[in-house]
């Protein structure tokens, strides 16, 4: 595993931010913000995308017991439609950071796009993900709570398989698409039944 730095820069309080579920064909996009103490260190802690969902499951309340402060949100299937999937990954991490108790100075965004938030600076750092600890955690916190959500949906969605695709455009997802058509937790705007 490699050692994740822990913050971009060290003068000020500084939030890391991640979001999940972007390329999935159904369900809502996740998003975390986390603020970590400086001395923060955990082995385990990668990129929510390199590690097992058991190390992701140990790792959340870990986590959230550790960090300064955290917060997740979502924008649903809908909203995603309504405007568009990059608009609402970012809204996301702007209603995450809102929630955060303990107000960052400082964001560090994992990807190549941020839209500003209110009048403090941010970078954008391209797999951040797995270069900061703050990232990290944010991308675990973002990923395990999609998952926990498309876990209940699969209860009422049973025939799409989302227990185990968690909604990403997997053979046997599209097969059930192709089958049973789309249901409303499907994201129309992305094109994904077939021609």
């Amino acid at each position: 595993m490699p050692v994740l730095l822990n913050h971009f820069q060290d003068q000020f309080i500084e939030a890391g931010c991640d979001e999940a579920g972007r390329g999935c064909y159904a369900g809502p996009v996740f998003a975390a913000a986390v603020v970590l103490p400086p001395d923060f260190y955990h082995p385990l802690l990668n990129d929510s995308k390199q590690l097992s969902e058991k190390q992701r499951s140990l790792l959340e309340p870990i986590i959230k017991a550790s960090a300064l402060s955290w917060a997740i949100a979502s924008q649903s299937a809908a909203d995603i439609d309504a405007s568009n999937i990059l608009k609402c990954s970012i809204k996301c991490m702007h209603l995450a950071l809102d929630q955060l108790k303990k107000r960052p100075k400082f964001i560090a965004v994992d990807g190549n796009r941020f839209y500003p938030y209110k009048k403090v600076p941010h970078q954008t750092i391209i797999k951040g993900d797995g270069k900061y600890a703050h990232i990290a955690a944010a991308s675990i916190l973002a990923k395990t709570a999609r998952d926990t959500y498309m876990l209940a949906l699969h209860e009422q969605y049973p025939q799409y398989g989302w227990d185990k695709n968690k909604g990403y455009g997997t053979a046997a997802h599209r097969a059930a698409i192709a089958q049973y058509g789309l249901c409303f937790e499907h994201r129309k705007s992305f094109k994904i039944l077939p021609e």
